[in-house]
């Protein structure tokens, strides 16, 4: 899988992504992350992107032509025109699910709103789909672009260790995770439950679906009646 993040800030992404699993990932070719600059596709001699909005208001609204022209230099490059995601408050919010569709996709491209957002007009001309982190505002769309190629690239073959894991994952499934321990057994006065010590592994396979549920239900009852239905 390719992604592309159409950015202002391209060093901001590559400093996330170029660490930890999914820069060893990348290293090992199992998916490529590219940030790209959309200042560089400005036709202004000073490279600006923005100007003030139509209508009056508050800050500046970045232009459609330089989003445009990186889009299009991006779909020349690699000979097909990837599925663009607007990162915005207004879009659906990121779940598991939608992570589990993405990952389907060979090329993916992700464009980084600022300021006041973008042009209209570019997200009519060349979106896909408009793709929420939560119901909050940030200063710009780098982070929730992150997230959400964090969030594929680890659903790839291979860049997780143990892909068993990540089905037990919270959120994989529907329900939230069961409680993690590991050594030492007692710390600080709390001791690990004697069934995760137990070693059998039915019982702990049980006590861990119970509290799976038992989780979910008290911290995501929302989650929880989905499942249930």
């Amino acid at each position: 899988m390719r992604i592309d993040i159409l950015t202002l800030f391209p060093e901001m992404c590559q400093n996330v992504y170029s660490e930890s699993i999914i820069g060893r990932s990348i290293a090992k070719g199992l998916i490529e992350i590219n940030a790209r600059n959309i200042r560089d596709y400005s036709a202004s001699k000073h490279k600006n992107v923005d100007d003030t909005p139509y209508g009056g208001g508050m800050g500046m609204v970045m232009q459609a032509q330089p989003i445009y022209d990186c889009f299009m230099s991006l779909c020349e490059e690699i000979g097909t025109k990837p599925h663009l995601i607007y990162m915005s408050p207004q879009g659906q919010v990121l779940t598991q699910d939608k992570v589990k569709q993405l990952a389907k996709l060979d090329n993916i491209a992700i464009l980084c709103g600022h300021y006041e957002g973008v042009d209209e007009r570019v997200i009519e001309a060349i979106v896909d789909e408009e793709i929420s982190i939560g119901d909050y505002v940030l200063t710009g769309g780098e982070l929730p672009a992150l997230v959400l190629a964090d969030s594929v690239a680890r659903m790839l073959p291979g860049v997780l260790a143990n892909d068993e894991a990540m089905e037990q994952e919270s959120h994989y499934s529907g329900l939230l995770e069961y409680p993690q321990y590991t050594k030492p057994a007692e710390w600080n006065g709390m001791a690990v439950p004697d069934i995760l010590l137990s070693g059998h592994h039915a019982n702990i396979e049980k006590w861990r679906n119970e509290q799976s549920l038992k989780r979910t239900k008290e911290k995501r009852p929302d989650l929880y009646k989905k499942h249930c239905n």
